[in-house]
C-alpha cells in the first residue's frame, strides 16, 4: 500500500473507533490506559510523550468532539491518527477486514 492508502485505511481505522466510542464511551478510559502505558515504555521520547500529551488533552474533550476529530480529514487529525491511543479497541478481524479491503481496492488516477 502506498502513503495514500495508508492513510485511508487509518481513516477508516478511526471512523469505526468514533462509532464504538458513540455507544461506549469507556472506550476513552481504555485509550488513557494506553496512553499511560506508551508514556512509560517510551519516557526516552520527547516527540512521543509530546504527542501523547496532546492525546490526553483531547481524551478530556467531550465524545461527540473526539469522535469529530478521529473522523475529520484534516492534516492536523491524518498526524495525530499515526499516533491513536485506540490501538486495540478493534479486533485483529475488524483491522484485518478493513485493511483487506483497501488492499485489493481497484486502484484511482
Amino acid at each position: 500500500m502506498n502513503h495514500s492508502e495508508i492513510d485511508q485505511v487509518s481513516l477508516e481505522l478511526a471512523r469505526r473507533v468514533a462509532e464504538r466510542l458513540r455507544g461506549q464511551p469507556e472506550v476513552i478510559d481504555f485509550a488513557r490506559a494506553n496512553l499511560v502505558r506508551w508514556s512509560q515504555q517510551n519516557n526516552f521520547a520527547p516527540s512521543l510523550l509530546r504527542c501523547y500529551a496532546e492525546w490526553q488533552q483531547i481524551l478530556s474533550r467531550p465524545v461527540e468532539e473526539v469522535c469529530a476529530l478521529l473522523c475529520s480529514e484534516s492534516d492536523d487529525a491524518q498526524r495525530l491518527r499515526q499516533n491513536s491511543p485506540f490501538a486495540g479497541v478493534l479486533s485483529p478481524a475488524e483491522v484485518w477486514e478493513i485493511k483487506s479491503r483497501f488492499r485489493h481496492a481497484p486502484a484511482t488516477a
